[in-house]
């Protein structure tokens, strides 16, 4: 009879452990023990950023990798606002000086002479980074820091940029779309969503898959609410963050410098 009574005590609180603590065993996961890694980032060194995502960010307790171009006028202009925020934990990456791109793939009109990277040297593409990291640098006073292709390219007169990125920051985002896999991770040509336009359910819906892949998920926005032809409405971006926010127990959300940190010591990288 006590045998009986103890079998049954035991069988009681192990249904109870399980009752109590559900999520114990899906919170130990690969990415800093949660099921799967978030990256918010934001191109181009806005004032919505400044104005709109940074407070909702801190709000919510939560902290983004901003891409600052070196020449925006909003960097010069805000310079403490942005230093306010690498305080707060937000993440200054280099986004170059001037924002340089490709002139010679189609739909590529628009792109300035003087900012054409089909008529830069690697040097003259070197240069303007390192003069990027200075600019951030007097920001911030960081050493590291991620980096983002502009308009993703990887070449400069016909050459690959690559390897001066690698020697100029601790990772690198891309603009091809993708979930970043734990067992093949490019830590300097990183997949990323670019959202505009989409609705806050078309992005949780991507974060769903990052957690059943156990993966890397890095969302690419620009203007939220407006400033860029790329957008996101306000009140969606506001619906995705909150999501973001409940999911906590799932998801490691953090900059993208702190990401790369902890892939490089944990050996999850070469």
């Amino acid at each position: 009879m006590n045998l009986f009574r103890n079998r049954k005590v035991t069988s009681f609180i192990s249904i109870a452990i399980t009752f109590l603590f559900p999520l114990s065993v899906a919170a130990d996961g690969p990415w800093n023990d949660k099921a799967a890694a978030v990256v918010l980032t934001y191109d181009d060194a806005l004032n919505v950023h400044l104005d709109t995502v940074i407070p909702l960010l801190n709000e919510n307790n939560m902290r983004g990798t901003f891409y600052l171009t070196g020449f925006a006028k909003t960097v010069s202009d805000r310079a403490d606002d942005w230093r306010s925020a690498a305080i707060d934990g937000h993440e200054l990456g280099n986004h170059t000086m001037r924002h340089p791109c490709s002139g010679g793939l189609p739909g590529r009109e628009w792109v300035r002479e003087d900012r054409d990277l089909d008529k830069y040297s690697v040097k003259k593409y070197a240069d303007e980074i390192a003069a990027a990291n200075k600019v951030l640098h007097s920001i911030d006073g960081k050493d590291q820091r991620s980096f983002a292709y502009t308009c993703g390219d990887k070449e400069a007169g016909g050459e690959s940029i690559v390897e001066v990125i690698r020697s100029s920051a601790v990772a690198a985002r891309g603009v091809n779309r993708g979930i970043n896999s734990l067992q093949n991770i490019q830590l300097f040509d990183l997949l990323a969503y670019s959202v505009s336009g989409q609705r806050a359910e078309e992005l949780v819906s991507q974060v769903d898959d990052a957690i059943k892949n156990n993966g890397l998920l890095i969302f690419l926005f620009h203007g939220v609410g407006g400033e860029h032809g790329l957008n996101i409405e306000k009140s969606e971006h506001q619906k995705f963050i909150q999501s973001l926010v409940e999911r906590k127990k799932e998801i490691w959300a953090a900059p993208l410098d702190e990401i790369a940190d902890y892939l490089v010591t944990n050996g999850l990288v070469n």
